[in-house]
């Protein structure tokens, strides 16, 4: 699977307008095309942006999917009311499988308000080769004993980005893993010295809280 990690920086004081939009328009509508809108989300530490994934089952399907949706009506009809919200858009981690694939719930319907009490932890190492062998044989079973499981971990994919409208980073190379907390509460660090020797830089933890009609719940 192919998966792009996407973080909005939106204007003070919007996100609640994009996430309504986007709840009602775009989910459904994305969909439709082939691809999968795994999970959105609010990051409680960072109030002006916008966290979601979206999912697809390889590169060409990303390319056919994002072209039917971004040059279909939907997209035309409302892209400018989601544009006015946003400050930047090209934060987008372009990624691929790398272990488990995130669970999935039943979504609620548009119109949902209920909020999951749910936190995700997503985990972005900058990494050298070596670092996914080594969590996989060594920071996995770490994690899981301290009742961490990763419940999905995917790395970079390095294929070219083929639809180049919607720009992706570039030039680094990362593993991210999440967490998922029944509650903020609940929400534990795990050290894992083992990992420093493949790493380029301190992992980035991103807190996530699943909106009303994330999948991720």
């Amino acid at each position: 699977m192919i998966h792009e990690l996407r973080r909005y920086t939106l204007h003070p004081g919007h996100r609640d307008t994009l996430i309504s939009l986007f709840e009602r328009e775009f989910v459904e509508s994305q969909e439709a095309t082939g691809m999968r809108v795994t999970g959105t989300f609010r990051d409680p530490d960072a109030p002006d942006t916008f966290s979601w994934l979206r999912a697809f089952p390889d590169m060409p399907s990303r390319r056919a999917a994002l072209a039917a949706f971004y040059d279909g009506p939907v997209w035309r009809a409302h892209r400018d009311a989601a544009n006015a919200t946003m400050i930047d858009s090209d934060d987008v981690l372009l990624l691929r499988s790398a272990g488990p694939e995130f669970p999935s719930w039943e979504r609620p319907p548009v119109g949902a308000t209920d909020l999951p009490p749910s936190l995700y932890v997503a985990t972005i190492h900058h990494v050298e080769a070596g670092f996914a062998e080594t969590f996989s044989l060594k920071a996995a079973p770490v994690l899981a004993e301290a009742g961490v499981t990763p419940i999905a971990c995917l790395e970079t994919e390095p294929a070219e980005n083929d639809f180049p409208r919607l720009p992706v980073r570039t030039g680094e190379k990362v593993f991210v893993w999440f967490a998922r907390f029944d509650t903020p509460e609940e929400e534990r660090e795990v050290d894992l010295p083992m990992l420093e020797p493949f790493s380029t830089a301190a992992p980035e933890r991103l807190r996530l809280r699943p909106t009303a009609r994330s999948s991720l719940r």
